[in-house]
């Protein structure tokens, strides 16, 4: 057995002399007997091989050893009666092995080259003033028919003309107040409170509108001269007397 200075593992048994992959790869394709193999002699050189390289690599004495393993197997499918349809023939096991080793070698290629790659801030650099994305958005809409008929009553109840119809309330319009306090003038020579020329009602929106109505006719009334106006004080009572 040699080390070679590459790291190959070149084995020197009774029926072969040279590197183990290669023995592996005839014994698939059927061109060397494996009867006439020493598996014990082939792990002694594999021993010795690990020994001897102080420096190898533990990837690739892992592939040796796999590649042992799988010779050994072999060999031991050869010598000992198989069952075809519960273990698979020698040669296929050889071949799968094979392209497992040829996988691996390609999952260490690939990783080689990501790793090999310029990276980012050591080997290249990002630009100083980096523009934005544009992002597209498209509205998927989802609508039931429920949804839909609601949203066209919104739709037409908002663009249908409203009438507006105010409502009568209970007011005194300041003509009335004026001729109600003209009446009461004539009967009401003293002083009387501005509270005894409203009429009596229980509505209260009544009484707030005949209070105000009645104030601007006596109002209109005084600037006329036909009547006078005396407040004692502030928010007191105001008292009306014919001029």
């Amino acid at each position: 057995m040699d080390a070679a200075t590459d790291d190959t593992l070149t084995i020197d048994i009774d029926g072969w002399e040279g590197p183990l992959d290669l023995l592996l790869a005839l014994a698939r394709q059927q061109k060397v007997d494996l009867r006439e193999l020493s598996i014990l002699a082939l792990v002694e050189q594999y021993l010795e091989f690990i020994e001897s390289a102080k420096q190898l690599r533990l990837e690739l004495a892992a592939d040796y050893l796999v590649m042992a393993a799988w010779l050994a197997y072999l060999k031991s499918g050869l010598l000992l009666p198989r069952d075809p349809e519960v273990e698979p023939s020698p040669e296929d096991l050889a071949l799968r092995l094979q392209l497992r080793l040829q996988r691996l070698d390609a999952m260490r290629e690939a990783g080689a080259r990501l790793m090999g790659r310029d990276r980012l801030g050591r080997d290249v650099f990002g630009r100083g003033a980096p523009e934005g994305l544009k992002v597209i958005r498209k509205a998927a809409w989802q609508a039931e028919l429920f949804d839909l008929i609601a949203a066209y009553g919104a739709v037409t109840a908002r663009n249908k003309p409203v009438m507006h119809v105010v409502s009568r309330r209970p007011v005194m319009s300041l003509e009335m107040a004026l001729q109600r306090v003209e009446a009461m003038l004539g009967h009401m020579i003293d002083w009387t409170a501005l509270e005894r020329f409203l009429p009596a009602t229980l509505d209260p929106q009544l009484a707030r509108s005949s209070r105000a109505s009645s104030f601007l006719a006596m109002l209109e009334l005084a600037k006329q001269g036909r009547l006078e106006l005396r407040q004692d004080g502030a928010f007191n009572t105001l008292w009306v007397r014919a001029a």
